[in-house]
Order: structure tokens, then C-alpha cells, then sequence
């Protein structure tokens, strides 16, 4: 069987160390970033410039005050326009850097955050982001912690933002809290990893129940079994390429977590009537 070797993959061991589980970057955009996809979390702050940013296939207007957070579900690529240098902050963490509940709030539904901060809000912005630059820049006992509480109330406010945009994101997240938090906890581990090869006893194993207590749970929690679930995130994902991209339906295929082309495309014309490369078509 061959072997799926793009888009490229930025992992944890090149640009996090065990004992710092978080990076912040000061970068200087003046050409494409390629599409590509983290291990890790992402977060962006445009400072300066303007450009555009391709997230999961659906171009974005990147300018001052454009926030975006990626977790490793998402792929993405940058590109500044002619002339411009984008100059922005990225800020990557681990899934073990932040706290479980603010993992939950933001994670266990599916939805992107982006946010456009006025020019006003731009001034608290960029104090947070300095202080963490200040503080990773001369480390002292006390830093991570203060780090992390400014990484926290960065995302609160852009989970905030985006709730504000987004009212049905409030109705979602009442759904989702009404399921057990091991459930919760599984659906996350399923939305970050579903382009990689995963078995319910692995994802019970993370969740801390047995495969079979798991399964009847997930099932009473979500009305789908595990396979079917996890099935329709990678099909949706897929749809959501072939309809947005011209990756070729075979790269489509194994990016989106299935093992072989033609299971693929039996699954995706049971799903929505028509083979992937005539969907493309419609």
C-alpha cells in the first residue's frame, strides 16, 4: 500500500521540547507557506500586512488585527499579497498546555475561530502577546505559569468572539455538555485525529473505560456508533475538500483518514449519491 506524503506535517519534536510545551514566533510573511497541517495548536495574530489565508480549503482575508486558532484537525496555507509582508504572531502549544476544561469549552464541537479585532482592541492584543514574547525571551520559575494564563485568556476572549458570531454555538455547546465528560473527552481525541489511523480501544484507552463501556456510551451519548461517527467527521472533511480544493480525490482520500481509494469512494457515493469526482463536478 502506498504511503500518503502530503501536504506536509509540522510535528511537536521539531518545534517543541518536553519541557517547554509551547513556542511563540515572530514572523515575517513575505512569500506562500504552503499548505499544511500541526501536530500541535496554532494560534495567529497579524500585526501588519495583508494577504490570504486558506483554511480547509476556504479562502480568508488576513490584515491587521486578523486572529485565527488551528487546532490539528485543520490544514491551512499563507499567502501575502503582492507587495505585502505579512508580520504577525504564532503562538503553537500542545494539547498538555492548557487546561482540560478550556479543552472541552473550545474543542469538543466542531466550528473554526476567527476573529477580525478592531483597531481599538488591538492595544490589550498586543500587551498580551508581548508578555508572553518578554516572559519566554528570559525564562524565570514563575514564567510558565504566566505564559499560560495569558494563552488562556487569549482563547477565552477568541472563543468569545466567535460565540458572539456564531449564536448557534451556544445551542451546540448546551448539547454537548449534557454528554458524559469521557464521551466529550473522546469526541475531541476524534476531531483531532481522525486523519490517522484510530480503533475504539485506543480511543477508550485515552478516555479511561474499557472498549465495550466506552462504546455503549458513545453510543447512548451521540445516537452513532463509534465507527459510524468517526466515518462521517473523515467523509465531511473530505466533502469539504473536493467542494473547496483541486487536491487530487487519491490525496483527498488518505488525508482525510481512509486506508484505501476504493473504500473511500464506495463510502462517499453511499453518503452523498455521487463518486467524488463527480460530486467535484456538481
Amino acid at each position: 500500500m502506498s504511503v500518503y506524503k502530503g501536504p506536509e506535517r509540522l510535528t511537536n519534536d521539531r518545534y517543541m521540547t518536553l519541557s517547554a510545551p509551547y513556542r511563540l514566533f515572530k514572523h515575517s510573511v513575505d512569500g506562500l507557506i504552503d499548505t499544511h497541517w500541526h501536530e500541535f495548536f496554532e494560534m495567529g495574530f497579524v500585526v501588519s500586512g495583508s494577504g490570504t489565508h486558506i483554511l480547509n480549503g476556504v479562502p480568508l482575508r488576513l490584515e491587521r488585527g486578523a486572529v485565527f486558532l488551528l487546532s490539528p484537525a485543520d490544514f491551512h496555507s499563507l499567502e501575502p499579497d503582492p507587495g505585502e509582508t505579512l508580520q504577525l504572531y504564532d503562538l503553537i502549544f500542545n494539547d498538555h498546555f492548557i487546561r482540560e476544561p478550556l479543552m472541552e469549552l473550545l474543542f469538543d464541537h466542531r466550528t473554526e475561530y476567527t476573529h477580525w479585532y478592531a483597531e481599538e482592541q488591538m492595544a490589550e492584543l498586543l500587551q498580551e502577546y508581548e508578555r508572553i514574547w518578554d516572559e519566554s525571551m528570559d525564562l524565570q520559575p514563575e514564567s510558565e505559569i504566566l505564559i499560560q494564563g495569558a494563552v488562556e485568556r487569549l482563547l477565552i476572549d477568541l472563543f468569545r468572539k466567535s460565540r458572539t458570531a456564531s449564536p448557534q454555538l451556544g445551542e451546540e455547546g448546551k448539547r454537548h455538555q449534557m454528554l458524559q465528560s469521557a464521551v466529550r473527552k473522546g469526541l475531541i481525541y476524534i476531531q483531532h485525529r481522525f486523519r490517522e489511523p484510530l480503533s475504539l480501544e485506543e480511543v477508550a484507552s485515552y478516555c479511561g473505560l474499557s472498549a465495550n463501556y466506552f462504546s455503549e456510551c458513545f453510543r447512548k451519548g451521540t445516537g452513532s456508533t463509534f465507527q459510524s461517527y468517526l466515518q462521517e467527521v473523515r467523509l465531511q472533511f473530505a466533502r469539504s475538500l473536493i467542494k473547496t480544493t483541486q487536491l487530487p480525490i487519491t490525496e483527498i482520500c488518505f488525508a482525510s483518514g481512509f486506508n484505501t481509494l476504493p473504500h473511500f469512494e464506495r463510502a462517499f457515493k453511499k453518503r452523498f449519491q455521487f463518486p467524488p469526482r463527480e460530486y467535484r463536478k456538481q
